[in-house]
């Protein structure tokens, strides 16, 4: 309402802008206004009085202006549970985004004065005022502004368009556990221990800082940078206690508990911006050095900080996505993961190509096809890790180096249909194992894996399908292997690593050494010594997966997850030699797991997890690892906090 509570300005707006109704009848004279007129104007005055005009009808104001009309006019004003009609959909012709009009459309333009940027602005109107450590503000350090040259004169850079970003993250965790551990034979912990498995608790801390450093020339906030030098160091302290000797070490006389600590390089790399191809920015840049790769939407295939040179860019205002990588693994620390450079490169190469479409083939779905070559040449090489195991050649089999060709086709694609957001990923591993793990002979690879995940979000809930095939080798004697394994997998699947079989290594107890049936942070079952220095194995039972989700967001700063897996062997003839059983049944068993995350800033800076996982074991998991507790389930608990700058 107006000041003196008068509508009839507003409604004389509206009649002079057209509005509907907009023959309206004058406002009502004011009684001391006219008194005041009359006393001003004898003539006035002195007429005869006449009848009181009426005052005039009230005006509807459906009549005359519509409701979504008024409620733009009257600011700030809104009537509970009003909601304006849209205005009619756009629709345009041409298939490409629109072009902004010339700078000819604005009149008057040439008179106004270009800032010079908007750093000084900001700064001169005191809207911010920097603190280094505000990563929420304006920040230098966190590459919000660039660079003052005067005050670093050592760094060897021209221009006023050079990013400083530095990151850093503590990653904490403190998992308790329990799964199969064998007895230490030679030495077991406890007199009379003859059975062929021990107590199943253990516990593991972990604590890891990451630093990160970029030196970006280039305004990153509408283009690609032009030149981006990147270095980032972590440094892990480890601390595992276990039940049993020979566990933590090879030899027994070392004991059940160990801490350890490594400082790794996961990033070092020079990123280069060759051109633009066209005025939306679509370009070719390379990077060359240690970097994070990711093979495909969810890390199936591989999803690692790897040594590699990397031509990647877009086409076609990027709807076209494309990489071209040759990767050079290199060691691992045994007990961090991280990267280990006082070690040479192993003889393992990647070479890898993919291409991304979105909307395709339907609008709001991203494909991807991609092609992969593992090429393996290892045979001749010994690797022992730090703890005295050995990792290459694996302790199974015939025990004989491998040299191996593995390609990967891949299909897959991600995004939405309609309501329903949608993730799948299919693989074709074909090649050649020189040195079969079981005839020594020559064997070609023909192994398949699909993967999908489909879900339904309703509110402040998501509602998760899951399911996951991997084939197994179904002869360990034949010429032909057709057990899947990947490269290096971290799947961003199912749960994650809030998943027992996901998170946990499940060592394979009988039949082979220092070999795990699935390994830490892998879903598959791949009898490999190691995902970080061991080779990739394509005998092996192979893995089915079919699971149930659900995410529920109780407020911006928590959520809780659910999720119910059931897994199986695809076939279990290789556990069966290895084991020298007559049948082994193919269920796993049930995997429940239940998370809550926390992020007391509605932000990523603070993130607490707290999940706990059981895996209430199959007729195929307790036929190989039924011990004399005869244990009903299996748990694991993950306590991680994360710090982030």
């Amino acid at each position: 309402m107006m000041e003196g509570g008068s509508l009839w300005p507003i409604i004389a707006t509206l009649a002079a802008q057209g509005a509907p109704g907009a023959d309206v009848p004058p406002p009502p004279a004011d009684p001391a206004v006219a008194a005041d007129d009359a006393a001003a104007d004898p003539t006035t005055a002195q007429l005869p009085s006449e009848e009181p005009t009426p005052p005039p009808p009230p005006v509807e104001w459906k009549e005359t202006v519509g409701d979504d009309l008024i409620t733009r006019i009257i600011e700030g004003r809104r009537r509970p549970g009003y909601r304006p009609d849209l205005p009619d959909p756009l629709s345009q012709d041409n298939e490409g985004a629109l072009r902004p009009p010339p700078p000819q459309a604005f009149p008057g333009i040439e008179d106004q004065l270009p800032i010079p940027d908007r750093w000084r602005l900001i700064e001169t109107l005191g809207v911010v005022k920097e603190r280094w450590f505000d990563p929420y503000n304006q920040n230098t350090l966190k590459g919000d502004r660039p660079i003052d040259r005067a005050k670093v004169p050592w760094l060897p850079i021209e221009g006023d368009d050079w990013f400083f970003a530095l990151n850093a993250v503590s990653d904490s965790v403190l998992e308790p556990r329990t799964f199969p551990i064998p007895v230490g034979i030679q030495y077991p912990e406890r007199p009379g221990s003859t059975d062929v498995f021990g107590r199943p608790e253990s516990l593991v801390a972990s604590q890891t800082f990451i630093v990160g450093a970029a030196l970006i020339k280039g305004n990153t906030t509408y283009k690609p940078p032009d030149v981006e030098y990147r270095l980032t160091l972590a440094f892990n302290m480890n601390y595992v206690e276990v039940p049993e000797r020979r566990i933590l070490f090879v030899e027994p006389s070392k004991g059940r508990t160990r801490f350890d600590h490594f400082l790794g390089v996961q990033e070092a790399f020079i990123d280069y911006h060759l051109q633009n191809t066209s005025d939306r920015y679509d370009f070719d840049s390379v990077r060359v050095g240690i970097q994070p790769f990711q093979a495909d939407f969810r890390g199936f295939l591989f999803q690692d900080s790897q040594l590699a040179y990397r031509l990647f860019g877009n086409r076609d205002n990027n709807r076209i996505q494309y990489n071209l990588a040759a990767i050079w693994r290199l060691e691992k620390d045994t007990n961090s993961g991280l990267n280990d450079l006082t070690q040479s490169p192993r003889r393992d190469w990647i070479l890898h190509a993919n291409l991304y479409r979105q909307d395709f083939p339907f609008v709001g779905l991203t494909s991807e096809i991609s092609a992969t070559w593992n090429i393996n040449r290892e045979a001749n090489r010994v690797q022992i890790d730090d703890n005295g195991f050995p990792v290459r050649p694996a302790l199974i089999g015939n025990l004989q180096g491998r040299d191996y060709d593995a390609i990967y086709f891949g299909y897959g694609v991600d995004g939405r249909i309609g309501r329903i957001n949608v993730t799948a990923m299919g693989y074709a591993a074909l090649g050649s194992d020189r040195d079969n793990v079981f005839t020594g002979r020559k064997a070609d690879i023909r192994a398949w894996f699909g993967a999908a995940e489909l879900s339904y979000d309703y509110d402040w809930m998501r509602f998760r399908l899951s399911g996951l095939y991997a084939s197994g080798d179904k002869d360990p004697f034949d010429d032909k292997q057709t057990g899947f394994d990947a490269i290096f997998e971290n799947p961003i699947f199912a749960g994650a690593d809030t998943s027992y079989w996901i998170r946990q290594a499940v060592p394979f107890i009988g039949g082979g050494r220092a070999i795990g049936l699935t390994g830490r942070n892998g879903v598959l079952n791949s009898l490999r010594s190691s995902k970080e220095e061991g080779q990739s194995n394509f005998v092996n039972p192979g893995t089915l997966l079919l699971g149930a989700g659900a995410d529920f967001d109780l407020s911006p700063q928590f959520r809780l997850s659910g999720n119910a897996n059931h897994l199986w062997f695809d076939d279990t003839k290789v556990l069966q030699v290895l084991r020298s059983e007559g049948s082994i049944p193919k269920a796993i068993g049930w995997d429940l797991s239940l998370a809550a995350i926390w992020r007391p800033k509605a932000t990523q800076n603070i993130v607490g997890r707290l999940s706990t996982a059981v895996l209430l074991p199959g007729a195929g998991f307790k036929d190989l690892f039924e011990n004399q507790r005869r244990d009903k389930a299996y748990v694991s608990v993950l306590a991680n906090m994360i710090l982030s700058f």
